[in-house]
């Protein structure tokens, strides 16, 4: 695994689409203020990974939200079947109330591959959770809600994203996360 490649990958990804295209209006204060954490896990089993997803957990209950206030625990080595990491995000939510931490963090997903149920494997809407490798992305519940509270219409974002990369479309996706795009 070539950590540095991965982790610019995911950074590009962050930054052009993700924050570039307002997929979460929520990323880019946190970015900016450098309190993303972003990890690339050598794990190269579903176990691996689960131990990783608790340490990385831990971490970031214990550490203040002003240091770290979400990680992106990016995974490239395992899960890369959408449908055998889809069943892990079930290991992923019982670890986190294993660890009493249900209310208090939460873990959402990211795949190459991400596919809603009822879509077809190419429809652009999948792509509002594509991520160049498989992440699990670890959120504190309080800053998820406090960003919330504070966006005029959460409701709309969805709907505004798929709309996005309707305009968008496939090209305009591989050519926004090329290495060369600037």
């Amino acid at each position: 695994m070539d950590e540095a490649r991965v982790l610019a990958d995911t950074r590009r990804w962050l930054e052009r689409a993700v924050i570039g295209l307002n997929l979460c209006p929520f990323a880019k204060a946190v970015y900016v203020k450098e309190q993303v954490r972003f990890v690339a896990s050598d794990a190269t089993t579903p176990g691996q990974l689960l131990e990783q997803l608790g340490e990385e957990l831990v971490l970031l209950r214990d550490t203040p939200a002003e240091q770290v206030d979400t990680t992106l625990l990016v995974h490239p080595l395992v899960l890369g079947d959408f449908l055998d990491y889809n069943d892990f995000l079930d290991q992923a939510d019982a670890l986190v109330e294993a660890l009493e931490l249900d209310g208090v963090l939460q873990v959402a997903s990211f795949h190459p591959d991400y596919q809603f149920a009822d879509s077809r494997p190419d429809d652009i809407e999948n792509y509002s959770n594509r991520a160049p490798y498989p992440t699990l992305h670890l959120l504190r519940e309080d800053s998820v809600a406090r960003a919330v509270e504070a966006y005029p219409d959460p409701d709309v974002i969805v709907e505004r994203n798929y709309a996005t990369l309707r305009k968008l479309g496939h090209e305009g996706w591989r050519r926004l996360l090329a290495d060369e795009a600037g």
